[in-house]
């Protein structure tokens, strides 16, 4: 019997060191491609860099590349906290306050989930254009504050969590924001954190948004301006500069996720545990 169980944990932990390996290849790979010239890239070559050249990683930071990420960042963090705070006080109103229509307001809500994106961005746009917000920072923070799919998960983690302890709170004279804010937000944070992570990443990744949104360099976010820069390369793909910008844009989801790693684990062993 142990054998048995020995040879089946020997075979997961192989399964998931190739799982690992095929997962960092892509990003070794990228890593590997910054440091070679545009004449290597392009002649083929071999997998490691047959000259370390830096060509690519001057070039990304004589341009905008700082800028765009300033703004990247600035937009993101603003987009998460507003996401943050209107998708879990929305999640709470659906799974405790009894308001009228709250069920149809609900129903309605997930209705508009199955409503593809590029649908809505010309009417998204003619909005934007109409507030004066075209190439503006707050037409994308404002189209993007809220998400119905983080409002869906914030009440179904509201739903399941005791309200026992709320109405005990609420015998000690504690309002419905008090119980809000005191009670259940301290009791939350591996949703909060889950939801700000996947959030940050969507809006750190955005491309249409922008594209539809910034027409000034100096205000684009960070995918429209390493798009804008390949493109100033038309007869070769400069895929030394794509690869130095990507692999620099993943620091800040890195950190992010470093931060908040503990609270993320701790909601999905609730989820799996079933708590």
């Amino acid at each position: 019997m142990k054998k048995e169980n020995l040879t089946l944990k020997a075979a997961v932990y192989t399964i998931l060191i190739f799982y690992s390996l095929l997962t960092l290849f892509p990003f070794v790979w990228s890593i590997l491609t910054s440091l070679k010239s545009t004449a290597e890239i392009a002649g083929g070559g071999t997998f490691f860099p047959e000259t370390i050249s830096f060509s690519g990683w001057e070039t990304l930071f004589a341009s905008q590349y700082t800028t765009w990420v300033r703004n990247s960042l600035v937009v993101a963090l603003i987009t998460t906290v507003l996401n943050v705070i209107f998708n879990t006080m929305a999640g709470y109103a659906f799974a405790r306050i009894d308001f009228f229509g709250r069920k149809f307001l609900f129903s309605l809500m997930l209705l508009l989930i199955m409503i593809p994106a590029q649908v809505t961005m010309i009417p998204l746009y003619i909005v934007v254009s109409n507030l004066n917000l075209i190439n503006s920072h707050w037409s994308i923070i404002l189209t993007s504050m809220i998400n119905i799919a983080y409002i869906f998960m914030m009440r179904q983690f509201f739903v399941n969590f005791p309200a026992e302890v709320e109405e005990a709170a609420s015998m000690d004279g504690l309002s419905h924001i008090g119980i809000f804010f005191r009670i259940v937000l301290p009791n939350a944070k591996p949703a909060l954190a889950t939801q700000a992570i996947f959030i940050f990443m969507g809006v750190w990744n955005e491309f249409m948004r922008p594209l539809l949104f910034i027409t000034s360099p100096d205000r684009f976010m960070l995918t429209q301006g390493l798009n804008a820069l390949s493109n100033q390369f038309r007869n070769i793909t400069a895929w030394d500069i794509i690869m130095a910008g990507a692999i620099f844009s993943v620091i800040p989801i890195f950190l992010l996720f470093i931060f908040l790693n503990k609270y993320f684990i701790a909601a999905n062993d609730r989820s799996v545990g079933g708590k």
